[in-house]
C-alpha cells in the first residue's frame, strides 16, 4: 500500500519497489511504474495500485474417487500480476487519492479465479482413479493443474501469470484414513512384534550366554579355588617338614655341640680332677711330709727337753711345772694364803724330800 501524506491542498504519495502505480489525469496518464514518487491534487488524479511480488495462494477444495470416496486435497498456487498495465484496465486497483486505500478488493477476485481453474483439472484426474491410487497421485495432480494454469487464456486476459503449483497433501476422511492406515499399522505392529519377540530371543539368548559364562566362571573360579587350597595344603605341609626339617637340624645340632661341650667339660673335668688329684697328692704328700718332719722335729725336741730335763735336780724340775701349771691357770686378780693352806702346801712339799 502506497504511504500519501498531505501537503495544504496537494497530496503526496511514495511507493514501494514491489507496487506499480498510474497516475491518470482528466484521462490521460502522467506517469506509471514501481517505486514512485509525487506530489498530486487529489480532486483531478486517478490512481491505480498493482502489487507485482510473489503471492501465495493456498487452497482446500474436496474431491471424489472413481470408487465414490471423499478426498482433501490442500494445494498451493504462487502468482504474480505480470503486466499491471493490463491488469489496471481489467481489474478495479484503484486507491482513494486522499487516503491510499484501496477502494475495491481485485486480489480476491484473481484468488477465487485461480482457486477454481486449479480444483477443475484436479477434481477430473481424481475423478478417474481409485481411492488407494488418488492418494499416491500427488504428482500427476500438480503437473495437471501446473499444466491447466499455465495455459489458461482468462489468466493472461488479467495480466496473472502463475509462477508454481504445489499439490500438499491428499488426504481421506479421518473414519477411512484409520480404515486403510489398520493394515498397514497392523502389518508395522506384526513387525514390531516380531522385532520384540526377536529382541526377546536374543535377549534370553544372551541372558543364557551370561548365565552359561557367569556358571563357567563359577566353575573355574571353584576349581581355582580348590588349587589354590591344594597349593595352599602343599605349601603349609611343606612349610611344616622344613620346619621340622630346621627343627631336627637345629636339635641335632644342638645336641652335637652339647655332646661336644659334654665332651669337652668332662675332658676338662678329667683334666681339673686328675690336676685336683695330683694337687691334693701332691699337697697330701707335702703335709704328710711336713707332719712326719715337724712330728721328727718335735719328737726331737722333746727328746732333747727330756735330755735336758734329765739333768736337772728335783727342785728345779717343780718350779718349771709350777711356771707351767702358772700359765695354765685362768688369770687371779686377788689370791688369799692362809695359814691352813700355807701349812699344807709346806707339808706336801716337806713330805716330798
Amino acid at each position: 500500500m502506497a504511504d500519501v501524506s498531505r501537503r495544504l491542498f496537494l497530496r503526496h504519495l511514495r511507493g514501494t519497489p514491489t507496487s506499480w502505480v498510474r497516475h491518470s489525469t482528466g484521462g490521460r496518464v502522467r506517469r506509471e511504474g514501481t517505486g514512485l514518487s509525487f506530489w498530486y491534487r487529489p480532486l483531478h488524479a486517478v490512481l491505480s495500485e498493482v502489487p507485482v511480488d510473489d503471492r501465495e495462494l493456498p487452497l482446500l477444495f474436496h474431491a471424489r474417487t472413481s470408487d465414490f470416496a471423499d478426498i482433501t486435497v490442500q494445494a498451493t498456487v504462487t502468482y504474480r500480476v505480470a503486466d499491471p498495465a493490463l491488469a489496471a484496465t481489467r481489474l478495479d486497483f484503484s486507491i482513494d487519492p486522499r487516503t491510499g486505500a484501496a477502494r475495491a478488493r481485485p486480489l480476491d477476485q484473481v484468488a477465487t479465479l485461480l482457486a477454481e481453474l486449479a480444483q477443475q483439472p484436479a477434481l477430473d484426474l481424481l475423478a478417474r482413479v481409485p481411492l488407494a491410487e488418488a492418494l499416491t497421485t500427488i504428482a500427476g495432480v500438480r503437473e495437471a493443474v501446473s499444466a491447466a494454469l499455465g495455459t489458461e487464456p482468462r489468466l493472461a486476459d488479467i495480466g496473472v501469470a502463475v509462477v508454481s503449483a504445489r499439490v500438499v497433501a491428499i488426504r481421506p476422511e479421518p473414519e477411512l484414513e484409520r480404515a486403510l492406515q489398520t493394515p498397514t499399522r497392523e502389518a508395522v505392529q506384526v513387525d514390531a512384534d516380531r522385532a520384540t519377540y526377536a529382541r526377546r530371543a536374543q535377549a534370553v539368548e544372551q541372558e543364557r550366554s551370561i548365565a552359561e559364562n557367569e556358571l563357567q566362571n563359577k566353575i573355574e573360579l571353584a576349581r581355582r579355588e580348590q588349587q589354590l587350597v591344594e597349593q595352599h595344603g602343599a605349601n603349609t605341609r611343606r612349610r611344616a617338614e622344613l620346619d621340622a626339617a630346621a627343627e631336627l637340624a637345629t636339635a641335632q645340632g644342638k645336641a652335637e655341640r652339647e655332646k661336644v661341650a659334654n665332651a669337652a667339660a668332662a675332658e676338662r673335668a678329667r683334666v681339673l680332677s686328675a690336676a685336683e688329684a695330683e694337687k691334693e697328692r701332691t699337697l697330701s704328700a707335702a703335709k704328710a711330709d711336713g707332719v712326719r718332719v715337724l712330728g721328727q722335729a718335735e719328737a726331737e725336741a722333746e727328746t732333747a727337753k727330756l735330755a735336758a730335763y734329765a739333768q736337772l735336780p728335783v727342785e728345779v724340775l717343780h718350779a718349771l711345772a709350777l711356771r707351767d701349771l702358772a700359765g695354765q691357770l685362768p688369770q687371779i686378780n686377788q689370791l688369799t694364803v692362809t695359814p691352813d693352806l700355807l701349812t699344807d702346801l709346806l707339808g706336801k712339799l716337806g713330805g716330798d724330800r
